[in-house]
Parts: C-alpha cells; sequence; structure tokens
C-alpha cells in the first residue's frame, strides 16, 4: 500500500499525512508565542518553502514566487535587459522587498502586511521583481499604466489608498507629485534593483558590515516565517493579490480586487485548458495593467516554468521577427505562443501587406512566414475586444492559424473560450474554461432572484431549460473560484454585481447556440433595441468591416422618437480620400444584413479613439463625434 509521507512545515519531520496534520496543529498554537529573531539565519537564497513543504499536495493556495521556486534553474523572463533565471527574479524580488521594508515599514513586516502598493514599472524584468517583492510582504499590488496622464495615476493611487508607490527612475516623475500630495513613499528602483550584475551577491556582501548582514538576515527570516504561517492556515487563498482597474468605459474605473486564490484558479484554468507547460515560450507585447497583460501573458506561463519573452512596447516589425526566428543562441527555442487584441492583429497584417505592396525585400518571404508560423507556433490567442471575421481569416491566410477567441473580463479573468483542438467558430467564444460555470439569464421580477435562467452550463455541457430550443439570448451570469472579492471601497457597486444567490452580473448580452456561446456586446451600449428587435451592434460590426472600404467601425444607437432606437455607424475608411455614402453603404449591406440593422446614419472619421487595450469607449462617441445627432443619455 502506498502511503503519503510529507514533511512537517515546523519540525522537519517526516510523517504521514495523518501524523503531519496533527504534529502541525500542535505547532500551530506556539506559532504566533515564537520569536523570529531566533529562527536560523538565512541568505538571500533561501526557499521560503524550504524545498519540503508539498503545495500541490495540500492543495494550498500558493502565490506565483513561491510557484518559481519549483524551477530556479529554467529562463524565466527574456527582455532588453537580457535574460533571466526564475532563482535570478526570486533573488532581486527578496533584495527589494527587504528594501521597501527597512525605508518605508520600520523593518516590521505586520506594518506592510494587507496594505495597497501601487506601482510604475516598463514592460521588462522591473516589473516582475516589483511585483514579487509586494507579494513577499504579503501586500497588494496595485498595477499603474505608463501611458496614463499624471491626472488618471492620482486617481487609482488616491481610489486604492496606496500606502506607498514604487517607480522607476525613468517614470517616477509621473508620480511624484500625487506621492508628495499624499505625502506616502516614492521608492526610485534602481537598475541594481532588477538587472544582473557580474557577482551581485558576493560584492553586496563585501558592501555590508557585519551588524547590517546580521539585520538583512533578521528580516529575511522574520519575513519566511510570517509567509509559512500564512501558507500553514491556507490564508494565501483569501487575502488580497491584486487590484486592477477597469477602464472605466461605462463609468468611472472601479477598482477590481483579486485574491491570491481567485488568480491561481484563473491560470490553472488556462493551463488546462490551452495545455501550457515549461517547454512554451511566449511574446509578451501587451500593457501590463489589465488581466491581459498580467495574468494571461505573464503570471501564467511562469506558474508552470515557461519562459516570457517581454517587448517594452508593441512594434509589428519587431513582433514578426520575434515571431518567425529563434530567440538567441543560448535559447534555440522558438517562440511558440503568442496573445493579442483585435487592433494588434491589425496593425501586424496592415505591415505584412505594406511590405509587400511596396516590393520590399522580405525576409522570410510569404510562404516561409505561414510555415514558420504553422510549424513553430502552437497557439496564437485574440482577446480584450470582438475579433472582426475579416481580421480572423486574413490572419489565416498569413499564418495558418485560426486565431482562438476567449472572453474574459477585469472581475472574472477568463471565463469562455474556443478550443485548442477543434472547431473555432468565428464570432464565437465557446465553453466556460474548467471550474467556471456561467448562465444566461432573462428579468422576471416575480421570482426570488428576480430573473428566470434559461440557459446553465460548465467546460462539459450547457442545459437549456425545457420550451426554450434553437438559440437563447440573455444576460451573461458567472460564477467560480476566478470571481474578484469586490470593488475597492465600493460597496454599493459590489452588491449590485451580484445575483441574490452568487452570480457575477456581466452587464454583457450572451446568446448560446450550436453548442457554444456569443457575445452579442454590452447590454447598455451594444444591443440597440429599434422596433420591438434587439439587435447586436457586434453583428453589424462584424460584417461591415468586410467593406473593402472601412478599416475600422463602431456601431451605436441613438434615441429615434418612432422606433426607440435608430442604428448609426461610424466609420474609419481605408482610403482617406474616397467617400462613402450612407445610401451606397446601405445598398452594399442589404444583403448581409436584415432591414433593421441596417444602418440610418453614417459618420465617416479619421480614426477611431480607443484607450491603450484598444476598446473603443462607445458613450464618449455619442457624446463627441455625434453629439448633435445624440439627445439624452444611454
Amino acid at each position: 500500500m502506498n502511503v503519503s509521507i510529507r514533511c512537517c512545515l515546523f519540525c522537519k519531520r517526516y510523517l504521514t499525512k495523518v501524523r503531519l496534520i496533527s504534529c502541525s496543529i500542535h505547532h500551530r498554537s506556539n506559532l504566533n508565542n515564537s520569536d523570529s529573531n531566533q529562527a536560523t539565519p538565512l541568505s538571500l537564497n533561501t526557499s521560503y518553502k524550504q524545498n519540503v513543504y508539498s503545495i500541490k499536495k495540500v492543495n494550498v493556495v500558493t502565490p506565483l514566487f513561491l510557484r518559481a521556486e519549483e524551477f530556479p534553474n529554467r529562463i524565466a523572463l527574456i527582455d532588453r535587459q537580457g535574460q533571466y533565471m526564475y532563482d535570478d527574479l526570486l533573488r532581486l524580488s527578496k533584495s527589494l522587498a527587504n528594501r521597501m521594508l527597512i525605508q518605508y515599514f520600520n523593518k516590521e513586516p505586520a506594518c506592510i502586511t494587507g496594505r495597497n502598493i501601487a506601482f510604475l514599472c516598463e514592460n521588462d524584468a522591473s516589473y516582475l521583481v516589483t511585483l514579487w517583492a509586494i507579494w513577499m510582504n504579503a501586500a497588494c499590488a496595485v498595477p499603474l499604466c505608463k501611458r496614463h496622464p499624471e491626472l488618471e495615476l492620482e486617481y487609482v493611487i488616491t481610489n486604492s489608498e496606496a500606502a506607498m508607490v514604487i517607480a522607476t527612475k525613468e517614470l517616477a516623475a509621473k508620480v511624484k507629485l500625487v506621492s508628495q500630495k499624499r505625502a506616502i513613499g516614492l521608492l526610485e528602483l534602481n537598475e541594481s534593483d532588477y538587472k544582473i550584475c557580474a557577482n551581485e551577491v558576493e560584492n553586496s556582501k563585501e558592501a555590508m558590515d557585519t551588524n547590517e548582514e546580521r539585520e538583512w538576515k533578521e528580516i529575511e527570516s522574520t519575513r519566511m516565517n510570517r509567509i509559512n504561517q500564512l501558507l500553514s492556515y491556507n490564508n494565501f487563498k483569501h487575502m488580497t493579490a491584486l487590484i486592477v482597474y477597469t477602464s472605466g468605459t461605462t463609468g468611472n474605473p472601479k477598482g477590481v480586487v483579486h485574491t491570491f486564490g481567485s488568480l491561481q484558479s484563473q491560470m490553472e484554468g488556462m493551463i488546462t485548458a490551452w495545455k501550457w507547460t515549461k517547454k512554451d515560450v511566449i511574446l509578451h507585447v501587451l500593457p501590463l495593467h489589465h488581466v491581459h497583460g498580467i495574468v494571461n501573458v505573464l503570471m501564467t506561463p511562469l506558474y508552470c516554468g515557461a519562459t516570457c519573452v517581454m517587448m517594452a512596447e508593441f512594434n509589428a516589425k519587431q513582433v514578426w521577427s520575434m515571431l518567425t526566428n529563434p530567440l538567441n543562441v543560448n535559447l534555440p527555442r522558438s517562440i511558440n505562443v503568442f496573445m493579442g487584441v483585435p487592433t494588434m492583429y491589425a496593425k501586424l497584417i496592415e505591415n505584412y501587406e505594406k511590405r509587400l505592396n511596396n516590393g520590399q525585400e522580405i525576409k522570410p518571404a510569404k510562404d516561409y512566414i505561414k510555415s514558420v508560423c504553422t510549424s513553430k507556433i502552437r497557439l496564437m490567442v485574440s482577446g480584450s475586444a470582438a475579433l472582426p471575421l475579416p481580421i480572423m481569416e486574413k490572419w489565416e491566410q498569413i499564418t495558418g492559424h485560426r486565431l482562438l477567441e476567449r472572453y474574459g473580463m477585469t472581475e472574472v479573468g477568463m471565463a469562455l473560450t474556443n478550443p485548442l483542438s477543434g472547431n473555432r467558430i468565428p464570432g464565437a467564444v465557446g465553453v466556460p474554461f474548467p471550474n467556471v460555470e456561467v448562465r444566461i439569464a432573462q428579468p422576471n421580477v416575480y421570482t426570488n432572484t428576480g430573473f428566470d435562467v434559461i440557459a446553465e452550463g460548465n467546460s462539459r455541457r450547457t442545459r437549456v431549460t425545457s420550451g426554450n430550443i434553437g438559440e437563447v439570448q440573455g444576460e451573461l451570469l458567472i460564477r467560480g473560484h476566478n470571481l474578484f472579492k469586490e470593488y475597492y471601497n465600493n460597496g454599493s457597486a459590489t452588491k449590485a454585481a451580484f445575483t441574490s444567490d452568487g452570480w457575477f452580473k456581466t452587464g454583457d448580452t450572451g446568446l448560446f447556440k450550436d453548442g457554444v456561446y456569443r457575445i452579442l456586446g454590452r447590454t447598455s451600449v451594444d444591443i440597440i433595441k429599434s422596433g420591438g428587435y434587439k439587435i447586436s451592434a457586434l453583428v453589424i460590426e462584424r460584417h461591415l468591416l468586410s467593406h473593402e472600404n472601412i478599416a475600422d467601425v463602431a456601431v451605436v444607437g441613438l434615441p429615434d422618437l418612432t422606433w426607440g432606437q435608430k442604428v448609426a455607424a461610424i466609420i474609419v475608411l481605408r482610403d482617406p480620400s474616397s467617400e462613402l455614402t450612407l445610401s451606397e453603404l446601405r445598398s452594399w449591406a442589404k444583403d448581409k444584413l436584415a432591414p433593421y440593422e441596417l444602418p440610418s446614419l453614417l459618420k465617416v472619421i479619421a480614426a477611431m479613439p480607443t484607450n491603450v487595450m484598444g476598446k473603443v469607449n462607445k458613450k464618449q462617441l455619442l457624446e463627441t463625434v455625434l453629439a448633435k445627432e445624440y439627445k439624452g443619455d444611454l
């Protein structure tokens, strides 16, 4: 008979499962009375888990930096500075965590535990080192966007009640005034905080006198005891880890609070559904203040020991080069996973076609690009906005890859996905991720919950309630361990976001048909109610984008006395010198759209305003581009 043998976290004795539990309980009673200064001195390379605590076996929620200890000698990150092993990042993060405690929290881990720490870093190792340092202090990270103006940065820092701000020297000026205004510390990162220097450990030891080294080790020892205590009670599961602010497309940005438990659930769901392994290498080109860039493309690969190649900024030409060439002599493997937003894929297609049409020498050539992409890259994903059909089709023509479209939100992480292997239906977002449940519901004030469930499903199957045949449509509701904890300091918004029985109300209209889910858009702005019909603006947009002279489009509903709302299209032409009239557009679209879906108003603009994730704020469009035609609130 196989007997599970593990090591007690406290006395380090190897015991059977039953005796381990008993032994651990015995030690826990004395844990709070222990003198942390009597702990064994630790070096900077000491493992928090001490290589004996089996996280997987006892099902403990594990912060990412603890997972990293499983892969010390693997390449974790490649950026413009060079490449970092997991062990390099751990060492740098521990050093920064100590610096935070010494300079701003009186060397007391209890003073920083649970506090919110805002940080502003470039897309490189500085971001990851800072994130892990915050988590090593059992604090909550609040990432800031380097592209946001100072006023928006001040809003996030103030709204999140950040206890301090960490920034690279190049970006510190953007947050200096607000840190002074709020009388909170501003820690400016030195290059040595996140760059690997030759003999850095030895040099740092030589630079320390005996007292400094003792103090450093005591701080490290105290923090290790604190983290082991949190692990022993599985406290990380419910501890706040990350506050990510919404895009504010439907109101003021809200701070979405995720716990270590919700983040782990999201990562494990993606690893299962998309079959992540430590052999994967992903190219990171996304902003790092949204879950797409933070959780999907940075945290998830590192959670399973894979490699993340991080570009400082998205550049179409450089992305093509990275996708089609080996990384370097030290890492002969190529990129095999790529994730982006539809705007990025559009820019990559534009760059590809421009270089060909201008007669420039393109190396590798068309056939080689397609051959490399199909043979070397196993997964390409699109998200954060609806994927237009022309982009999906053109990308497949160029690379041989049909983009995997998925659906997620800041509040839930990833919820629905097309299959890794199998048919990916254009316009659909597949089925729920593992451990995620979804519902499609319609309002009914006469029920206890306020709605009727017309479909409910998980990753294995969806059950449609009796009496509903064909397609079913309504608000998409989500439940699972992936859900956020709350909106920070906004109890009323948190309460309004959930049903009485605990399902999150996405505010999106979903449709279930032919075994897969589709997103018809935000109920507030993308569902146009005209003449008794509920019209999806996203469906109209997908069709209009197939017009040869339409580069971009946003469809909105305008108030109308007769019909309730009428369909308005705001477009960007591929050829700015050309014209496209409303009658010409309606004539072209009459075979593609129902009569009630045809635009009644057309507005041509030079460029579509979007945020850094390529999302369009349709309410702003109504109030600016269509200000004369738009009356009243949505």
